[in-house]
């Protein structure tokens, strides 16, 4: 039996405060997740879940995604390996937003670049310009070879 959501509450307080776990998805069917490593709380990524992509995770406990890009779900790992494992599932406070914590398998690496986070960049300002400058330049796995045509 597949798992299903009902609707948010409109009632502030029981949204808040109550036991129903009823994630508000926007427009376009999705809810925002935020992804941390589960043994240091290190941020690896934010996606986008659908309805389908968050009960597969809440039933299989591995991390399902929806792709805005490609517009279809994805298992995260399912090409790398690199399989996030949920841990735990929390949800803020107007439940439109949820947060991951896992454990990483494979490469240990996250990003689709080879690097463990795909926060592996900083802003700064060079000339009165916005720049970015790579933080990480450790790659935990060769891209080209991941995800090579098969």
């Amino acid at each position: 039996m597949a798992l299903t959501f009902v609707a948010p509450s409109k009632d502030k307080a029981e949204l808040e405060t109550g036991t129903a776990f009823t994630p508000r998805f926007d427009e376009k069917g999705l809810v925002t997740a935020v992804v941390t490593d589960a043994r240091d709380g290190e941020l690896l990524m934010v996606a986008h879940m659908n309805a389908e992509a968050l009960a597969l995770t809440i039933e299989t406990g591995i991390a399902h995604y929806y792709s805005r890009s490609r517009n279809s779900l994805w298992k995260k790992g399912e090409s790398s390996g690199n399989v996030q494992t949920v841990q735990e599932i929390r949800t803020d406070c107007d439940q439109d937003a949820v947060w991951l914590k896992v454990s990483v398998a494979g490469h240990d690496a996250t990003c689709h670049t080879g690097r463990r986070s795909c926060f592996y960049r900083a802003v700064g300002v060079e000339n009165g310009k916005a720049r970015v400058t790579i933080t990480d330049e450790h790659r935990h796995f060769d891209p080209a070879q991941i995800y090579a045509e098969k």
